[in-house]
């Protein structure tokens, strides 16, 4: 049983990624936009003083893009994913037992370490991964999950904790709990802080005062769990296993609006086979694939149009053949001419382990085979990069991807894109 949490955050994750290969634009206003550069999705420090706010569309913002004031970079998931795992395997340095909970943020048990100076541990690999990696981020320590996000947050916010706060006394628990505004308490959403505020209750502390009988009957169990965790009494335990997904949605806006099937036909097969891949990741098939096309809602000039349809396979897959084939065949009954696509997507559900699929007796499909091919192309992506070996429906020109006019370069995963550093 973990008896002391550290939580690790990086801040402002995306944009100091970003920074990590451009060093100038330290201490200058960066923002990350969106799939298809529609709206900003992270800010550094800078952009948030200018008021730039998450969500705000780049037409918004545009004069300050053009003008400089302002750096916008297209997202570059490949390039964030890959920083993740280097901080998280410098995290792993410090102890055995890690959670990663999120792309930029992962719990350590640090259960082991009260009799060191916990203060200046902490400090310790704040300034280890900042030295290996690039990436600053904020450690807040305590004896429960939620205290540590708490503690985290402060530390964030507090000129005084510069990135570190730890919380093992009741006087400094209560202290940080009575500092903490409720809505910004981990799991209690919009419509919790609403109901809670309207009784007078406005802060974490306050929340703790309550009787427990109180939060089952409005809040569940879940609130309860959350009550004995600020009380100091952990409830959750470090996961260090991330449980295997019961869903998998991929959708992207398309890079333009799309009224010929081929063009949408080849961009639901590619988000097809993405799922495939995510399944075979977890090891996990599926039974049940959700295909949905849009229009652009946010249009007056063109007719809107909204269709799905879910198809049950005989037999639960992660194959890229057979996804794609029925997704063609939902899409084949979903679209209709004269309209214009923006979006489409696939999700599969009905999600179990690839060693429990139930077969059919008048099954036709060479699963041995079509796991092999998997295992194949699965081998040759990885080692060459997305895209390089596809199913023929995926299509090879691929207008219809997303825009992305401010793309860094992958400097950590591919070798054409390295940075050159000349040496006079």
């Amino acid at each position: 049983m973990t008896t002391l949490f550290a939580l690790c955050d990086c801040n402002n994750f995306y944009a100091s990624c970003e920074r990590v290969f451009k060093p100038a634009l330290n201490g200058k206003p960066v923002v990350v936009l969106s799939n298809n550069d529609g709206c900003v999705i992270a800010r550094s420090n800078e952009a948030k003083a200018l008021g730039i706010q998450m969500g705000e569309p780049l037409f918004k913002i545009r004069n300050l893009v053009d003008n400089r004031h302002v750096h916008a970079f297209s997202s570059n998931y490949v390039l964030y994913g890959d920083m993740s795992d280097r901080v998280m395997q410098c995290l792993s340095r410090f102890t055995p037992n890690i959670e990663i909970y999120s792309i930029d943020e992962c719990f350590l048990d640090l259960g082991d370490f009260y009799s060191k100076d916990l203060n200046a541990y902490a400090r310790e690999i704040k300034e280890t991964v900042h030295q290996w990696t690039g990436i600053p981020v904020s450690l807040g320590v305590a004896p429960t999950k939620a205290l540590a996000k708490v503690a985290n947050k402060l530390a964030k916010k507090s000129k005084k904790a510069n990135g570190v706060l730890v919380l093992t006394t009741p006087y400094h628990i209560q202290k940080a709990l009575e500092a903490t505004n409720i809505e910004d308490v981990w799991g209690i959403g919009g419509q919790y802080a609403n109901f809670l505020k309207k009784r007078n209750i406005h802060t974490a502390y306050d929340f703790t005062q309550l009787s427990e009988n109180w939060v089952r009957q409005h809040m569940t169990v879940v609130g309860v769990r959350l009550l004995k965790e600020l009380r100091g009494e952990s409830c959750l335990e470090l996961e260090e296993v991330a449980p295997p997904k019961k869903g998998i949605c991929t959708s992207r806006s398309f890079g333009k609006k799309l009224n010929n099937f081929e063009e949408v036909q080849e961009a639901t097969a590619t988000y097809a086979a993405k799922c495939a891949k995510k399944l075979r990741k977890q090891k996990s098939c599926a039974r049940l694939i959700t295909v949905f096309v849009n229009t652009n809602w946010f249009s007056e000039r063109d007719s809107q149009y909204h269709g799905s349809k879910t198809i049950c396979l005989p037999v639960a897959t992660n194959s890229d053949i057979e996804l794609i084939h029925y997704a063609n065949i939902a899409l084949k009954a979903i679209y209709r001419d004269g309209y214009w696509y923006k979006k489409s997507g696939v999700m599969v559900t009905d999600i179990v382990p690839e060693n429990q699929v139930q077969l059919d007796l008048l099954d036709t499909v060479d699963r041995g085979k079509h796991a092999k091919l998997m295992e194949v192309i699965d081998g040759l992506t990885d080692r060459f990069g997305r895209g390089k070996v596809s199913v023929a429906t995926q299509g090879v020109d691929k207008a219809w991807l997303l825009r992305s006019d401010m793309k860094s370069p992958c400097y950590t995963t591919r070798l054409s894109e390295i940075q050159t550093v000349y040496v006079r």
